[in-house]
């Protein structure tokens, strides 16, 4: 099947260099100048992966992927940005991107963030579920709906990002293991760049902050010092 590709980006040229070249890769590329636009595109659905600018006209890249990864599907979102600094990637790493492209980029790289992307998501198709009674995964005090992507404490629903709800999928669906920073974010961000293990750490600060009466003394996440972290057994 073709896989489906969303551009959004205002700038013709580069709107239209990575429209020609996601073609050259087998694939059929859907081409939008606005924020706004391109979402409203999106919800009408069939798309396999969004190519997102950062600054866009009628709703900004960051709002676009937050609404993209406020639904239940999980689309690859690769985000486009003329900033540099560190700040503008971790903001779009925090609201759920994929990976990002720093402009000016290659073909060659851009073609090889999309191949991986994509890898990635075949990767996650394959693997096996994870086997949970109703579909529900329950540890103490702690409900986990997969389906619904819903997290309850003590019967009370818990708002989640939805990078927040993955980490916490895949250590629950892996207790005992213990994970390094990089393997959480090979794992759960699909991509392993050095100097962002940071963005584990606030991850899972803010998780902890939300599901552990202590989070001081976590129950769930816990830290194996020098190691990673685990989910208790």
């Amino acid at each position: 099947m073709t896989r489906n590709v969303l551009i959004v980006e205002d700038n013709p040229g580069i709107g239209e260099l990575v429209r020609m070249h996601v073609a050259e890769l087998g694939m059929n590329p859907i081409l939008c100048e606005r924020g706004d636009t391109g979402l409203e595109r999106f919800r009408e659905g069939d798309i396999d992966l969004v190519i997102l600018d950062l600054m866009l006209p009628g709703l900004d890249g960051l709002s676009v992927c937050r609404e993209i990864r406020s639904g239940a599907g999980y689309v690859p979102v690769l985000m486009l940005t003329a900033k540099s600094s560190e700040l503008d990637r971790v903001l779009g790493l925090e609201m759920g991107a994929d990976d990002y492209l720093t402009k000016p980029f290659s073909v060659a790289e851009l073609a090889a963030r999309v191949k991986a992307l994509f890898r990635r998501v075949d990767a996650m198709a394959s693997a096996p579920a994870v086997e949970i009674s109703g579909d529900e995964l329950m540890v103490d005090a702690l409900r986990i709906d997969p389906v619904r992507r819903r997290v309850f404490v003590r019967d009370q629903e818990v708002e989640l990002t939805a990078r927040e709800f993955d980490l916490l999928w895949h250590f629950a669906s892996h207790p005992g293991r213990v994970f390094s920073r990089v393997q959480l974010l090979d794992s759960v961000w699909g991509y392993n760049h050095e100097g962002y293990e940071h963005t584990v750490n606030t991850h899972i600060n803010r998780l902890r902050g939300k599901i552990e009466t202590h989070p001081a003394q976590p129950e769930f996440i816990q830290t194996v010092w020098g190691v990673g972290y685990r989910f208790r057994e």
